[in-house]
C-alpha cells in the first residue's frame, strides 16, 4: 500500500515538474509562429521569359527583435532570383517587435521552359514558409519573331507602301539581325529600325524593336498582287515575314497644247488664248483636277473651265487658258508656268511668251521720223541758198 502511494506521488511530482517546461515550449512555439511572410500575389500566370516582381512583408508579432534570414527553396532549375531591400541585395532582415519590413523578390522565368505549374517557397530563418506558385502559360521557344498587324496593302504604282513590323528576340542572348528582302527586280525595300534607315539591328534578350519597312514599286509596274518576303537573320536564329503589295493602277497626267508648242507671243496689255490639253495617261480615273498658273507681276491668267470634275483613264480634256500681259511689260521673253493638280498626281508646263511693242507705238515712231525729215527739208529750203 505504501509503495503504491509513493509511486503515485512520484508520478504526480513528475507531471507537475514537467508543466513549466511544457508551457515554456508552448510559449516559444507561439513566438516562432509570430514571424510571418506575406505577399498578396501567391499564384501568378506569366509567359516564358517574364520577370516577376514580388513585394514581400516580414511581420514580427513577437515582443523581441527577430533576425530573419531570407531564403528561396525549391526554385526550378534554370530559374533565377534576386532579393533586395532599401536598394541593397540582402539575405537577412532585422525586424523590431510588433513591426514589419519589406523586401522585393524578383524571379526570372527562363525562355526555355515547358508549359505548366511551378511551386517554390520563401522562408524566414525557418520560422515561416511562404508558398508561391507560377503558372507558365505556354511552352518557351528559343526563336525570333517577325510580325506585323497588316501584311497586305493596296495602292497606285507611284505610292510608297509603309509596313510597321515588330522584331522580337525570344532568346536569352543579345542578337544582331541582318535585315534583307527578296523583292522582284526593280523594287526598292528600305528598313528603318527605330525609324532610322539601316540594314541591321541589335535586339536585347527577350526584347523587341520596331522596324518600319518602306516599299516602292518600279516604274511601269503592271496591275497585280506582288509578294515581298523579308527576313531578319543571324548565325543562330532567323524569322521571315511575307508582305503583299497590291498595285491597282497608276496615276499619270500630262499638260500640253493641241500642236505641242509651248511658246507664243503677245502685245503688252493685250490677251492671248492658248488651247491646252489635259491627258490622263494613267490607268486610274482622275477627279477634281485643279488648274493654276505662276505668272509675272501684273499679268493675269484665267482658265475655261476653272477645273475638270473628272477625267477617265486614257481620255483627254481641252482647256482654254487666257493670258493677259501687263500694260507695262517691256519687249522681251516671259515665262508663264501652268499646272494641273489632283491629290494623287500633278503636271506642269512652262510657256515662253514673247512680248511685242504695240502697233500704235510703231506708227508713232514712223510719224516722228517723217516729221523730223520734213523739218530738215523745210530748214534746207529756207536757209539753204544763203
Amino acid at each position: 500500500m505504501t509503495m503504491r502511494i509513493n509511486y503515485l506521488n512520484l508520478l504526480l511530482l513528475f507531471l507537475l515538474g514537467s508543466t513549466p517546461f511544457s508551457l515554456y515550449a508552448s510559449g516559444d512555439s507561439l513566438k516562432v509562429r509570430g514571424v510571418t511572410l506575406y505577399t498578396p500575389y501567391t499564384k501568378i500566370s506569366v509567359p516564358p521569359g517574364e520577370s516577376i516582381d514580388y513585394s514581400v512583408d516580414v511581420i514580427n508579432k513577437t515582443r523581441s527583435v527577430k533576425n530573419a534570414a531570407i531564403a528561396v527553396r525549391g526554385l526550378p532549375k534554370g530559374w533565377g532570383y534576386e532579393i533586395k531591400s532599401g536598394g541593397w541585395t540582402v539575405n537577412q532582415l532585422s525586424v523590431l517587435p510588433n513591426d514589419q519590413k519589406n523586401f522585393s523578390l524578383k524571379v526570372d522565368v527562363p525562355l526555355q521552359v515547358n508549359k505548366g505549374t511551378y511551386r517554390f517557397y520563401v522562408s524566414a530563418n525557418g520560422m515561416y514558409t511562404l508558398p508561391l506558385t507560377v503558372v507558365v502559360s505556354q511552352k518557351g521557344r528559343y526563336q525570333t519573331e517577325f510580325a506585323t498587324d497588316q501584311i497586305n496593302m493596296e495602292g497606285s504604282a507611284e505610292a510608297t507602301f509603309t509596313f510597321n513590323a515588330t522584331l522580337k528576340n525570344r532568346t536569352a542572348e543579345k542578337q544582331l539581325y541582318a535585315l534583307t528582302a527578296n523583292a522582284p527586280r526593280g523594287w526598292n525595300v528600305a528598313f528603318k529600325p527605330n525609324y532610322k534607315q539601316a540594314t541591321s539591328v541589335e535586339v536585347e534578350p527577350n526584347a523587341s524593336t520596331n522596324v518600319t519597312i518602306d516599299i516602292n514599286p518600279p516604274a511601269n509596274i503592271k496591275v497585280g498582287t506582288y509578294r515581298i518576303p523579308v527576313r531578319a537573320a543571324n548565325g543562330t536564329t532567323s524569322a521571315d515575314l511575307g508582305l503583299e503589295v497590291v498595285i491597282k493602277g497608276s496615276y499619270k497626267m500630262e499638260l500640253t497644247t493641241l500642236n505641242g508648242l509651248l511658246s507664243t507671243d503677245v502685245t503688252a496689255g493685250d490677251t492671248r488664248k492658248i488651247e491646252l490639253v489635259v491627258n490622263n495617261s494613267g490607268t486610274i480615273d482622275l477627279t477634281d483636277i485643279q488648274l493654276s498658273a505662276a505668272k509675272p507681276a501684273d499679268w493675269d491668267v484665267t482658265f475655261q473651265p476653272q477645273k475638270i470634275t473628272s477625267l477617265k483613264a486614257g481620255e483627254k480634256a481641252q482647256v482654254l487658258a487666257v493670258v493677259k500681259a501687263s500694260k507695262k511689260a517691256i519687249p522681251g521673253d516671259y515665262v508663264v508656268k501652268m499646272e494641273t493638280r489632283t491629290p494623287e498626281v500633278n503636271s506642269a508646263a512652262e510657256f515662253r511668251i514673247a512680248v511685242k511693242t504695240p502697233i500704235i507705238w510703231g506708227w508713232l515712231g514712223i510719224l516722228i521720223i517723217i516729221a523730223a525729215c520734213g523739218g530738215v527739208y523745210y530748214l534746207f529750203r529756207k536757209y539753204g541758198r544763203r
